[in-house]
């Protein structure tokens, strides 16, 4: 199942909000970037599997290229930009008891979706 976002979409490969893991391909279009948000029950990996761009972590900003492998533990900022013209995808493996979309907190949003 794909779910659309301003930015793009995502697609849940495997698992789910309580399997203590999820995997998801995220599709982030040119020019567009996630908010800026952490999560508190949860830890991440993102690995760039195709296109360029960056990822945010607290105020450090990685180059993302194929093979790029990025982690992103419980309660740091962090988002993905894409600022190439091309298709930006990352498979993101969530790690935790839970799971769910619930457990974002927004600090800066590109699409009026602050939460703190």
């Amino acid at each position: 199942m794909t779910t659309n976002r301003p930015w793009g979409f995502y697609e849940v490969l495997s698992g789910h909000d309580n399997a203590g893991y999820k995997v998801k391909k995220i599709t982030v279009l040119p020019g567009n970037r996630l908010s800026l948000q952490s999560h508190n029950l949860r830890k991440e990996q993102w690995f760039c599997v195709k296109g360029k761009g960056k990822a945010q972590v607290n105020n450090n900003f990685i180059d993302l290229v194929n093979g790029k492998q990025v982690t992103i533990e419980k309660k740091e900022k962090h988002r993905l930009i894409n600022d190439s013209d091309n298709v930006l995808e990352i498979i993101e493996i969530q790690f935790g008891d839970y799971l769910g979309e619930d457990d974002i907190i927004r600090y800066e949003d590109d699409y009026s979706r602050i939460s703190c």
